[in-house]
């Protein structure tokens, strides 16, 4: 009896194998979530040290007042923080899910063993807890690496005066911390997959959801839609509060809150078709209308790419946007002397360049997560490009059809994070300084940083398609239509 047993559990253990995804992809997952995780403790890190610098160097200069300054400062670095740990958040989740989906027919062959869903899913956490910590861990070393050379490169230049800089900050433990916990959570968050595969979905083609099912599904829908609602409702109330007084900025930021939320949830019926439109407007043949139609055909898929760069798009515009917002409200309904406006001009010069730097860190985060996405994606897709081989594609048109999907992908969400962002930055600069002006206002654009953030991400959208491109038509289209 034992021998049989023996025998069966080893022809189980052959076929999980044998079913087992590549290791590849889940390396490649789980060095995003490592990169992520390291990127966001070394930002965070950075930001902190920063202000213990700056909070040293007041103390020896004997600058008690503007020690205040380092309080503010410490409250700003948190806000850039929590901004660039919720973006990682959503790359760490996507990347999970993505990876989930890849393995859906091993977990299937696992549970149809005796596996149960929350052992898997407990397995999965636990490898985010590892990944985020050791990421974490070696972020928060090379930001006190970075701060403590920056500290010395100034004092050595003479742009600071020597002090007694800290090495090392207790509070540097947060951002190890929160990065650690924000990974575990992103982790649990995107392998809720686990629990829905069913054991005889092992036996059987797995796909993804439709967009048909996906718009079935009421439960996303509805609280998308609820969310949008409530959220427009409010922005649209605080910009006419915000006549009258600055409070409606209170107003305005609740309902940016919910109005956002609500885009992120709905992703994967909102993006989709946008991508697709995208896609027909590069051209009608073959090549062009596949790609057109593959966002469409696997709407989860393709939101989970690119939505960490509609989150980041959208931040840098909306500041960029409000910024310039205040500056033409100020300029023309200001009354100023012209040394005055000058001194103002630069404040909202230097202002800008900072948020820029700050933000523009989140969009570093959501590329490295697209890049793995898409990655992870065309990996998963060997045999469906294998057929296209075997149908009479030539390597260089299924080259083609992934290079323009991600470019249709990409295009399309930097747009729409664009028209996000320059929304949100007219409603926060209207909301909180209509008052000064009793009317509506024109918003102004910063066309160079919109022709920046447009040209980077079309950069980044070549670099990241290219690489899977060419590896996955490396194999014969016999060897890829043999992937299970």
């Amino acid at each position: 009896m034992s021998a049989v047993a023996g025998k069966n559990a080893s022809k189980t253990t052959s076929a999980v194998k044998a079913h087992r995804a590549p290791e590849s992809q889940q390396s490649s997952g789980g060095a995003a979530v490592v990169l992520v995780s390291a990127l966001s403790a070394a930002f965070g890190t950075v930001l902190i040290m920063i202000v213990a610098d700056l909070a040293a160097y007041f103390d020896a200069s004997g600058l008690s007042e503007i020690g205040q300054l380092a309080t503010v400062l410490g409250t700003i670095a948190a806000l850039f923080f929590t901004i660039a740990l919720f973006v990682g958040a959503v790359v760490t989740s996507n990347s999970v899910a993505t990876v989930i989906a890849g393995r859906t027919k091993e977990i299937a062959l696992l549970r149809l063993i005796g596996a149960s869903g929350r052992s898997l899913r407990a397995r999965t956490v636990r490898e985010g807890l590892v990944q985020g910590a050791s990421g974490a861990a070696a972020g928060a070393s090379l930001g006190v690496g970075l701060t403590a050379l920056g500290a010395q490169l100034a004092i050595t230049n003479g742009a600071l005066d020597p002090f007694p800089f800290p090495i090392v900050h207790p509070a540097v433990l947060a951002p190890v911390l929160a990065v650690t916990a924000a990974t575990v959570i992103a982790s649990w968050v995107g392998s809720r997959r686990v629990l829905t595969v069913s054991p005889i979905a092992a036996t059987s083609a797995v796909a993804e959801p439709t967009m048909q099912e996906l718009r079935a599904g009421r439960g996303r829908s509805v609280t998308a839609v609820i969310l949008i609602a409530l959220g427009v409702a409010m922005l649209v109330g605080g910009v006419f509060l915000g006549l009258s007084s600055p409070t409606g900025v209170l107003v305005s930021v609740v309902g940016g809150m919910f109005s956002f939320v609500g885009v992120v949830i709905g992703s994967p019926v909102i993006l989709p078709p946008l991508m697709s439109l995208s896609g027909r407007a590069l051209g009608r043949g073959p090549v062009t209308r596949l790609a057109a139609a593959n966002p469409v055909r696997n709407p989860a898929r393709s939101s989970r790419a690119v939505i960490g760069l509609v989150i980041g798009i959208t931040l840098v515009t909306m500041f960029a946007v409000a910024t310039e917002t205040f500056r033409a409200i100020t300029l023309e309904f200001g009354q100023m002397e012209p040394e005055m406006y000058a001194a103002f001009e630069q404040v909202i010069d230097v202002t800008t360049a900072i948020m820029s730097v700050l933000l523009g860190f989140s969009v570093l985060l959501a590329a490295v997560g697209m890049v793995n996405t898409l990655s992870l994606s065309v990996m998963q897709r060997k045999r469906e490009l294998g057929l296209l081989r075997a149908l009479g594609f030539t390597v260089g048109q299924v080259r083609r059809m992934i290079v323009t999907e991600a470019v249709a992908m990409i295009v399309s969400s930097a747009l729409f994070g664009l028209l996000l962002g320059v929304f949100y930055g007219w409603v926060g600069a209207q909301a909180t300084f209509g008052s000064l002006v009793g009317r509506l206002v024109v918003p102004s654009i910063p066309w160079v940083t919109v022709a920046g953030v447009l040209i980077v991400t079309l950069l980044i959208t070549v670099a990241a398609s290219l690489l899977p491109a060419r590896r996955a038509t490396r194999v014969s289209p016999v060897a890829a239509l043999a992937v299970d």
